[in-house]
């Protein structure tokens, strides 16, 4: 009797103590559930994304739950561009940047502001007379400055960093031919700078291209950068999109160009970060809006979605990245995505229209991926 009550004690016992064992894992585990991306990054560099007009209006809910869970900075993908900003000259919408700004102060973001200077999505009345002749330098400059100051004036102190001037330098270093550099010259760039910094001298300013891991267009911005610098031009950052392939860039020119830019003594910014899985229709793409190809069912192999193998190949290839991003902690202030969840990302429509791309942390139904748990795991 004795030993049947020694055993029933014994039982009891542990019970309760495998009870308050699970109550600790449950614990933990709800710990790591509400634990987000810019948590586990926290103190390293800043971890953003790129939001797009549903998503600011509040017609995607579920976007923006997953915003206040795992991002601590954000940008506007489309709706501070200066075609979306002011159609026509003088005509300003400011209606959905307004709730950009607003929603980055009412969650504490850090917020950037894209872009105040890009020869694509501007308006086309910016570089032409009533009469659709060529306007001079001088209205053109008196355009960028109104253009800029205007928006810049509007956010002081509430925008922390703006991307100044976007894509104005090719992959073989030289200069882009939009109509900026044709009609004012190299000038455009250091105007560019001046008139935001003038607009808000507290706020961070950048230059942000794409393809700068090449070694052409690292040597011409390296240039460019060091030519603003001996003219006294205040540039805060470089902003390297991070528009990369399961193959594409080498790490290894990576690396070379953070340490270029870094060496500048800039703050150095992955801008745009997406991993694109699917086949590329031609050589050297790079990021060009207007590179466009045909639709072919053989480069669009995953419309059912994505294979365990390749999976595994896009987990790696992010966490290759990210070990390259914390190595150089020091030198990086901020990695944006260029995107929330795989459906909103613009590689489902370039450079080819209607394809099923999966180059984001979160799926189409909201809920992460595994490579959000690996990449957590890395920092841990």
């Amino acid at each position: 009797m004795k030993n049947n009550w020694i055993k029933t004690i014994s039982l009891l016992s542990l019970a309760i103590l495998s009870l308050g064992m699970g109550s600790r894992m449950l614990s933990q585990t709800e710990g790591l559930d509400s634990k987000g991306l810019k948590d586990a990054f926290e103190g390293k560099f800043l971890i953003g994304t790129a939001l797009n007009g549903a998503q600011i209006n509040g017609r995607d809910q579920q976007s923006i739950e997953l915003l206040k869970a795992n991002f601590n900075s954000i940008v506007a993908e489309n709706v501070m561009k200066s075609g979306p900003l002011q159609p026509e000259e003088g005509a300003f919408n400011f209606s959905s940047a307004d709730k950009f700004v607003d929603l980055g102060e009412s969650l504490g973001l850090h917020v950037v502001g894209h872009n105040l200077i890009w020869h694509s999505q501007a308006p086309g009345w910016f570089f032409v007379d009533e009469e659709g002749n060529e306007v001079s330098k001088e209205v053109l400059i008196g355009r960028m400055e109104t253009h800029i100051k205007t928006v810049v004036g509007r956010y002081k102190g509430r925008v922390d960093g703006w991307d100044v001037v976007n894509e104005a330098i090719l992959d073989d270093g030289t200069w882009r031919k939009s109509k900026f550099y044709e009609i004012i010259g190299e000038d455009f760039m250091k105007l560019a700078f001046q008139f935001a910094h003038e607009a808000d001298p507290e706020a961070e300013l950048y230059y942000n291209d794409y393809s700068m891991a090449l070694p052409g267009k690292r040597e011409g911005v390296v240039k460019m950068v060091k030519k603003l610098q001996e003219q006294g031009v205040k540039v805060d950052g470089i902003g390297m999109q991070g528009h990369i392939g399961l193959e594409h860039p080498a790490i290894e020119e990576f690396e070379k160009s953070i340490a270029a830019y870094s060496g500048l003594g800039l703050t150095v910014i992955i801008t745009e970060l997406d991993m694109s899985v699917l086949p590329s229709p031609g050589r050297n793409t790079g990021a060009d809006v207007g590179t466009n190809f045909d639709y072919e069912q053989s480069i669009n192999p995953y419309q059912e979605g994505l294979p365990d193998s390749v999976r595994q190949k896009f987990d790696r290839r992010y966490v290759d990245f990210f070990k390259l991003f914390l190595k150089h902690q020091e030198k990086i202030s901020r990695v944006t995505f260029w995107g929330i969840a795989d459906q909103h990302s613009w590689k489902n429509n370039w450079p080819v229209r209607g394809r099923t791309d999966y180059p984001l942390m979160f799926d189409r139904n909201y809920q992460p991926k595994s490579v959000v748990n690996a990449l957590m795991e890395l920092v841990e």
